[in-house]
């Protein structure tokens, strides 16, 4: 049943389209290659069991029409017929899927794949710009979002297509630098004694900087949701919540100019998700783009490169619509990720 197809063959239609993260599903339907998605609402992966039961309840039980194929992007890798997912309790089972529900096709990509490949499918209005020069440049691309936890994905450009690099970025280390930091990081909460990237830079990683910020001041936590600690730093109600988003966007900064560099992303670094859309004044205040391009001895080719976060809702199912449309014009490999019947 394992599929063999190539990913330039064209998927067939009505195309499922979902985008799987470890809080929220998201899924629409294309009808045909010129068809704007049908969009579904976004259900609570801690509603439902499985998969198939989300699929089910949230699409098949309020459409006539029945997916042939199916694209899935998924917040974990994709390793063999059975996929965990890294923050949530669903196993995605293609074959499964295939038989329970009727689907003649399932290819499961990484999320930040999909992310990627909304990269060079959004229109100019879903793209904030914070820096860098204002020109579109065809070179490679990054892509990292702080959410659930932290994705991080390239983008390359060959002479005739666009190819995704998945990865887990965002567990790469991450350091103290300045004094404050020496001061932060001893309270920072640890995963086998390291402090990984999305310790910090996702939902929960925003609540253990600020725990550990109240820690070095020596003053009691006042707030227990990301939330709360994000409104109370952006209207200034609460000082250590003020340093808690001021300190998270530096430390975006700091990994976003990394990973640049690795990546020697000259078309741009595109931050992805609700926290980055969720704190955009705070990404435009000075500290997050100086982070960002303060990497001696290569300041100046840091400060050409634009940053731009993404404002489009749904922005990893457009970017999977436009691969089910036209899968030529990237170079996707679905080699042991794609199941089909026949």
């Amino acid at each position: 049943m394992q599929a063999t197809i190539d990913a330039e063959q064209s998927f067939k239609f009505p195309v499922l389209v979902g985008d799987i993260g470890g809080t929220n599903a998201r899924f629409a339907l294309l009808v045909d290659s010129y068809a704007e998605p049908k969009e579904f609402p976004i259900v609570q992966t801690a509603d439902y069991t499985t998969i198939d039961e989300a699929i089910q309840s949230a699409v098949l039980d309020h459409t006539s029409i029945l997916p042939r194929s199916v694209i899935l992007a998924v917040a974990g890798p994709v390793d063999g017929d059975e996929i965990d997912l890294t923050n949530c309790d669903w196993v995605v089972r293609p074959k499964g899927l295939i038989t329970n529900l009727g689907f003649k096709d399932v290819t499961v990509l990484n999320d930040f794949e999909a992310q990627a490949l909304a990269v060079v499918s959004l229109e100019s209005e879903h793209l904030e710009q914070i820096g860098g020069k204002r020109e579109e440049i065809i070179a490679t691309r990054v892509v990292l979002g702080p959410g659930t936890g932290l994705g991080v994905a390239g983008l390359i450009r060959t002479h005739k297509a666009w190819v995704p690099v998945p990865g887990e970025g965002g567990h790469i280390d991450i350091g103290p630098r300045s004094e404050r930091d020496y001061q932060v990081f001893p309270h920072i909460e640890r995963i086998e004694g390291r402090v990984a990237a999305e310790q910090i830079l996702c939902g929960r990683g925003l609540r253990n900087l600020y725990v550990a910020i109240c820690a070095a001041d020596n003053v009691p936590p006042v707030f227990d949701t990301p939330a709360a600690i994000t409104d109370a730093g952006l209207d200034g109600s609460n000082p250590q919540a003020v340093e808690t988003l001021d300190l998270f966007v530096t430390y975006l900064g700091r990994i976003a100019g990394d990973l640049a560099l690795i990546f020697m992303a000259l078309g741009g670094v595109y931050l992805s998700g609700g926290i980055p859309q969720r704190i955009l004044s705070a990404l435009k205040a000075e500290s997050f783009r100086a982070a960002f391009e303060d990497k001696a001895p290569h300041g100046l080719i840091m400060r050409d490169i634009p940053i731009h976060v993404i404002t489009h809702q749904l922005a990893a199912l457009s970017g999977l619509s436009a691969f089910a449309r036209t899968p030529s014009r990237f170079e996707v490999s679905t080699d042991g990720r794609r199941w089909h019947i026949g």
